[in-house]
C-alpha cells in the first residue's frame, strides 16, 4: 500500500476552500486528492479535482476510488508539465490549489516489475510507461549503450554517488562480457565496484545508482522545472502550490523557483524553511524520511 506523505502537513497548508478547483498533478492512489475535497467538505461544499498521472493503472484505481467517495473529478494521463491544458480539458480557466508530490509511489517500487527496486530481480527498465516497447528508453540503454564518463556523470550528478566513477567503470567492464539485463545484474556489479564498509552503510550501496538512472531515464528534473512554470502560471490569484520532494536535487529546483518568485513580487512561501515529516511519521513510514514540503502562495 502506498501512504501518502506528510498528507496532513500539506492539506492544512493548502487552506482548500469549497469551490476550490484542486490540481494534484502526480496523482498515484490519490490519497492527497481525497484528503483535499474531505477538507473542502469540512468547511460546507464540495471542491473540484482535477488528477494528473502517467500511470494509467493509478488512474483507473484513482478514479474509482473517487467516484466511490462521490468526489467530482476529471483525470488525465500525462505529465504534470503540461497541467495548463489538462486544467483547460476540465473546463476549468486556472487552479486554487496545486499539489506535487515528486516521490515515486510503492506500487512502483514494489510491484510495478519495471526495475525500480533493487530488492527484486526485475527487468533493467525504470520506466514510468506501464508497457514499454522497444522504442522506450530504460535503465538498460544507459548502462549498456552509454560512455563511461557519461554514466559516471549521470550517477554523480542525479544520485549524489561519491563512487559514481569506480560503478561506471565497473559496468564498463561487466558489459563487454556480456549485457547488464536485470537489477540483480546491476546490483551485483555496483557491489563489486565499492569498498566493503560502504556495502556496511546506513542505506543499500545501489540506493544512489538506481535513483540516478530513475531521473535519467524518466527526465524527471526536466519534468520538474517545466511543471513548476506549469504549476505557476496554472495557478489562480491567491492560489496555493505545495512540492513534496524527496531528494536534495529535487528540493534545490523548488527552494530555487519559489525563491525567484518571491524576489520577483509574485508571491511568498507559507514558511521560510521546508517541513519534513515528525518522528511518528517516519517510524510508520520510513520512505517519508527525506521528504520536504514547501508551500508558495501566489500573490
Amino acid at each position: 500500500m502506498h501512504e501518502s506523505v506528510l498528507l496532513k502537513e500539506t492539506i492544512e497548508g493548502l487552506d482548500i476552500r469549497p469551490g476550490d478547483v484542486v490540481v494534484d498533478g502526480t496523482l498515484g492512489r490519490a490519497g492527497h486528492a481525497i484528503e483535499a475535497a474531505k477538507s473542502a467538505r469540512a468547511k460546507g461544499g464540495d471542491a473540484f479535482i482535477v488528477g494528473i498521472d502517467r500511470d494509467s493503472d493509478a488512474l483507473a484505481e484513482s478514479e474509482a476510488k473517487l467516484k466511490s467517495a462521490g468526489i467530482e473529478a476529471k483525470l488525465f494521463k500525462g505529465n504534470f508539465r503540461d497541467m495548463g491544458e489538462f486544467v483547460s480539458k476540465a473546463g476549468k480557466s486556472s487552479a486554487d490549489k496545486i499539489i506535487l508530490d515528486l516521490g515515486v509511489s510503492s506500487p512502483h517500487i514494489d510491484s510495478s516489475g519495471r526495475g525500480f527496486s533493487f530488492k527484486k530481480d526485475e527487468p533493467l527498465l525504470m520506466t514510468m510507461e506501464k508497457e514499454p516497447t522497444a522504442d522506450s528508453f530504460t535503465a538498460r540503454d544507459i548502462v549498456n549503450g552509454w560512455a563511461e564518463e557519461d554514466i559516471a556523470n549521470v550517477i554523480y550528478a542525479y544520485g549524489e554517488e561519491r563512487y559514481a566513477r569506480r560503478i561506471a567503470k565497473a559496468i564498463a567492464a561487466r558489459r563487454t562480457d556480456r549485457p547488464i539485463e536485470t537489477t540483480s545484474d546491476l546490483v551485483s556489479v555496483i557491489e563489486s565496484a565499492v569498498p566493503g564498509m560502504y556495502k556496511r552503510g546506513k542505506i543499500h550501496p545501489a540506493t544512489r545508482t538506481f535513483q540516478a538512472l530513475r531521473i535519467a531515464v524518466n527526465d524527471e528534473l526536466g519534468s520538474l522545472k517545466k511543471g513548476l512554470d506549469a504549476a505557476f502560471g496554472a495557478l489562480s490569484q491567491g492560489g496555493r502550490l505545495a512540492v513534496i520532494s524527496f531528494h536534495s536535487l529535487e528540493d534545490r529546483i523548488v527552494k530555487t523557483a519559489m525563491k525567484e518568485w518571491a524576489k520577483a513580487g509574485r508571491g511568498e512561501q507559507l514558511a521560510k524553511k521546508p517541513v519534513a515529516p515528525g518522528d511518528e511519521e517516519i517510524a510508520r513510514n520510513p520512505r517519508s524520511r527525506s521528504a520536504k514540503l514547501r508551500i508558495f502562495i501566489k500573490n
